[in-house]
């Protein structure tokens, strides 16, 4: 009888192992990174994925000060760097990553980190306060991924406020990012004229019609020569002088004001 109780908690050990193993192996790797952290130097590298050409980054203030030269020296052709988070915080170290990636040659743009129980429209108004882009950066980025909200119709109205003013000041349609399980839950078939940065680790390319998604966050343990640290990994799914041609245009006319309803 021990026996065949010691046979099946193996199996079934086996068999919750099997079904969670990337999760797993995900925990244990970022518990090693974290226990060895200290010892980082900034000089770390990443391969990049084969099978694309154009590969990017997204960065916070959580990668501290940053070596833009050196980045750019790595085939780093874009970054996404964090302006603004719901109404109120302003990215600590967005001027500078901003200011410094750019005089570094790589293509930039900037994204929101959207907070669904708060206004579109104050979180469109921080963000087009914050960032000054131009013609000639990428669009902007709104980043919808955070749990927390009460109401998913209301959720995405606000998304859409937002899209639409920020989309009405620069001039240049934004571009949505979001995870692969949450944008599958709650928004899917809701914004499907934005284009999609998708992220999805653990998969050897995203579970999402490749029609659908324009760059993919593969990985968010990643190091560059330049960071001291992990960092985002990204790669866009067309060419180089696709993700140019994406680039904000010149203004017709005078810009916009203020993003009001």
């Amino acid at each position: 009888m021990l026996l065949y109780v010691l046979l099946l908690g193996t199996l079934a050990s086996g068999l919750v192992y099997w079904h969670y193993r990337r999760q797993l192996h995900r925990y244990a790797r970022r518990a090693w990174a974290s226990f060895t952290a200290h010892t980082l130097t900034g000089r770390e590298k990443t391969p990049l994925l084969t099978g694309y050409s154009v590969h990017g980054i997204d960065v916070s203030s959580y990668q501290g000060r940053i070596d833009w030269p050196e980045v750019a020296q790595q085939r780093v052709r874009f970054a996404f760097i964090k302006a603004t988070e719901g109404v109120s915080l302003r990215d600590k170290r967005f001027a500078r990553n901003w200011r410094e990636a750019r005089a570094a040659g790589v293509y930039c743009g900037a994204y929101h980190f959207f907070q669904p129980n708060y206004d579109g429209t104050e979180q469109a108004n921080l963000f087009v306060k914050t960032v000054p882009l131009a013609p000639g950066d990428l669009p902007p980025v709104l980043d919808v991924e955070a749990m927390e909200f009460h109401d998913v119709a209301v959720m995405r109205r606000n998304i859409a406020t937002w899209l639409r003013l920020v989309e009405r000041h620069y001039g240049v349609r934004p571009i949505l990012y979001s995870n692969h399980s949450f944008y599958q839950r709650y928004l899917a078939g809701h914004f499907d004229k934005y284009p999609l940065w998708l992220a999805h680790y653990e998969v050897e390319k995203p579970a999402l019609n490749p029609n659908r998604w324009i760059i993919w966050q593969h990985s968010d343990e990643a190091h560059v020569p330049g960071i001291r640290g992990p960092v985002d990994f990204n790669v866009y799914q067309g060419s180089f002088e696709q993700l140019l041609a994406m680039r904000i245009p010149p203004p017709a006319k005078s810009g916009a004001g203020k993003a009001t309803r």
